[in-house]
């Protein structure tokens, strides 16, 4: 690893308000220019190829039971200017190797009347910029009440943008496209019935937020490093085209509780002319600081089954009983209680489940419903708790690990905490220990429902440290975290690899629950996806709910073929191979795409991209020469056309292409599928057609 940290030459200029300075990036596509407004509030804007991309925006915190606010009224008096270059090795991701390379500018700034300083920190990528507020120790700001943080990103014009409401505690949302001015008219029926927190403002949208400008400008605002902050949430001033932050309040409505030394998170702005360098950017993990485990061996990518699916469509259930019985301190009298027959996480199911992933080459099974709880909390009661070590009398915990493991086997654990979240950290490290006795090292938590007991938000400052701590403490026992309804991720998987998925968006879940957009997974990549991977679930082959459950009249919104795709184009270390046994054994030839496709990367190419439209990924298996390619396709059916120059010179490939059949469609024939085998090398092109909702999957071997 190369490390060079050294004083670089920043250009400075001079407006008619204040002394200006700007920042330039290492190649020189962005210049950003930082002001101080002529009462004093500290501004910014920013250029992209000559091209103004942020206007002149206002940056500053409004504080609480402050006579004074961190708004304006500020002087200059110290600028520092540094270049930093490395190049540092992810324990798992898209690539081998990712390099680090921005300048920087920290402005650090006095108020007159109150003596406080803050600093403002700049960091100016090629393919962005981040900035952050920091508070150094200093007698008059040491503890201070965010009552609101003001950033704000001025847009030049009326974008198309890709959103989704604001909410303080969820993200599960199908994404809108629209015009910035249309969000307010556009919102407002989702707002009234579905946003949780109904004080949001119904302009307010939540990052990452993906924008496109009229002359094909790409632009993504998110935030990077969340920790011990209230999460960022967007609030539009659509007359004038300016977004401002707005922070989730905690139970009392309170922003965040800072105490100085600290700073914020940091802000985001990424922009390209070219929708693939969106995808490819790793600005957002390069604002996390490095790994702060130092082993990290015992972190491994995941393939996976579970007794899941049948769940969530309803086959199965969760609960031993549906009797519901007396819980007293989270213990039932299950003698008394009579099994309901559905319950899916008991022996038999589970070894089926073992069996299945330990013949397909997969390295785990998921298990949800093993513990004792649920049927309280079906049953609604108010005192309902989870002890995370007590199964059901059909879960042979000591059994099943013993089957697993004499197959290969592991078993990933499920803590679902109902939002009791004090609960769940009484209860963590017995949890978290039981785990490694029992031989699980990986863990799906869950926080389904208000958060218990103030009834904080999902996203406020209390539980994102909650989250945080959840982490740290389980790379304390070495093991790995699958978060899901929690706070939507911003790259801290860098500084805690063992955050190896997350949730936090529409996964695959709610096409049992009424279905998705079709082009849902060409707008993820470009939002959620931005701040981490995410536990998306794929890999559903059976589209047509009713044959799983008759009750259930959903409908997959997607083709087969680009349920394919998804194990390429939605990144992550952890997939899960989400359908039942049943439904991949009716289809073994086009499962042995799941089968073979890898799970960690040594090199990524993104072919083509266009937010809500399509996205084409190629992508090199790690210690291998062998590459996976997954197109994925909205409304509109396309050709696609891919050139194999990524391959290695003078290497012969076959490619086997998993691709929808000309008739196939995601509504009336998805699972209408072709599959076969080309030879290729590095001179090879290929036009491929993707249907509605479709796409294909390619795997291309090297011919020994």
């Amino acid at each position: 690893m190369k490390n060079l940290f050294f004083a670089s030459l920043i250009l400075f200029a001079f407006s008619s308000v204040a002394k200006a300075q700007q920042l330039k990036s290492p190649e020189g596509k962005f210049v950003m220019e930082f002001s101080l407004q002529n009462d004093g509030t500290p501004t910014y804007n920013l250029k992209y190829k000559n091209k103004e991309v942020v206007k002149t925006s206002k940056l500053g915190l409004e504080l609480k039971d402050d006579k004074k606010s961190l708004l304006n009224d500020f002087t200059v008096v110290d600028t520092k200017t540094s270049t930093f270059d490395e190049t540092w090795k992810p324990v798992w991701g898209e690539v081998d190797n990712i390099r680090n390379h921005y300048n920087e500018l920290a402005v650090t700034l006095n108020q007159k009347g109150t003596d406080r300083q803050i600093v403002i920190r700049f960091r100016l990528f090629d393919d962005g910029l981040g900035f952050r507020y920091e508070f150094p120790a200093q007698k008059n700001l040491t503890y201070f009440v965010i009552k609101e943080e003001r950033s704000q990103f001025a847009m030049t014009g009326d974008h198309t943008a890709f959103w989704i409401p604001g909410d303080y505690d969820t993200q599960e949302y199908d994404y809108t496209k629209s015009k910035l001015s249309e969000i307010r008219g556009l919102s407002e029926k989702a707002y009234t019935a579905n946003v949780s927190q109904k004080s949001f403002s119904p302009t307010g949208v939540q990052t990452s937020l993906m924008l496109k400008t009229n002359d094909g400008i790409y632009i993504n605002l998110h935030e990077a490093a969340l920790i011990n902050y209230s999460c960022m949430h967007l609030n539009l001033d659509d007359k004038n085209m300016v977004f401002e932050s707005w922070l989730t309040p905690d139970a009392k409505g309170d922003k965040g509780y800072m105490q100085a030394p600290s700073h914020s998170p940091w802000r985001t702005i990424m922009v390209s002319d070219n929708a693939t360098e969106i995808l490819s950017s790793k600005m957002t993990l390069n604002l996390n600081d490095p790994s702060k485990i130092d082993d990290t061996s015992w972190i491994k990518p995941v393939k996976y089954v579970g007794v899941w699916w049948e769940m969530i469509t309803g086959k199965s259930s969760w609960s031993y009983t549906n009797d519901f019985p007396t819980v007293q301190l989270g213990v039932s009298d299950f003698s008394k209680a009579k099994p309901s027959g559905t319950h899916g996480a008991n022996n038999a199911n589970v070894k089926k489940y073992i069996d299945f992933a330990a013949a397909n080459g997969f390295d785990a099974v998921l298990v949800e419903g093993w513990n004792e709880g649920w049927e309280d909390w079906f049953g609604h009661s108010k005192d309902y708790v989870f002890d995370f070590v007590t199964p059901y009398p059909d879960f042979d915990v000591k059994g099943l690990h013993e089957y697993a493991k004499s197959k290969g086997i592991k078993i990933i654990m499920h803590h679902e905490t109902s939002g009791s979240v004090r609960n769940y950290e009484r209860h963590m490290d017995k949890a978290y220990q039981f785990m490694k006795d029992n031989g699980y090292d990986a863990v799906k938590s869950g926080y389904v429902g208000d958060i218990l007991p103030r009834g904080e938000n999902h996203y406020d400052q209390w539980i994102v440290n909650h989250y945080q701590y959840a982490i740290e403490k389980a790379a304390d026992y070495k093991i790995m975290v699958n978060a899901h309804e929690a706070v939507r991720p911003t790259g801290i998987c860098r500084t805690y690899p063992n955050l190896i998925g997350n949730e936090a968006a529409r996964g695959t879940e709610y096409q049992a629950f009424g279905g998705s957009k079709p082009n849902h997974v060409t707008v993820l990549p470009f939002t959620r996806l931005i701040g981490g991977p995410m536990d998306y679930t794929p890999g559903i082959f059976e589209m047509d709910i009713s044959k799983m459950n008759p009750d259930n009249k959903s409908h997959v919104n997607s083709t087969l073929a680009n349920q394919l795709a998804l194990y390429v184009t939605m990144y992550s270390p952890l997939q899960m191979a989400a359908d039942t046994p049943e439904n991949y054994n009716r289809f073994p030839d086009a499962f042995q795409f799941i089968k073979d496709v890898a799970v960690d990367w040594s090199e990524s190419k993104y072919i083509e991209a266009e937010p809500g439209d399509f996205i084409t990924v190629a992508r090199k298996a790690k210690g291998t020469n062998n590459w996976f390619i997954g197109n994925v396709n909205g409304e509109t059916p396309r050709t696609s056309n891919i050139d194999f120059s990524f391959l290695e010179k003078g290497k012969k490939y076959t490619a086997t292409i998993y691709a929808d059949a000309k008739d196939a469609h995601y509504k009336t024939n998805p699972q209408a599928y072709t599959i076969k085998k080309i030879a290729v090398t590095s001179k090879s092109k290929l036009s491929q057609l993707s249907a509605s909702g479709g796409g294909y999957a390619i795997s291309v071997i090297e011919t020994k």
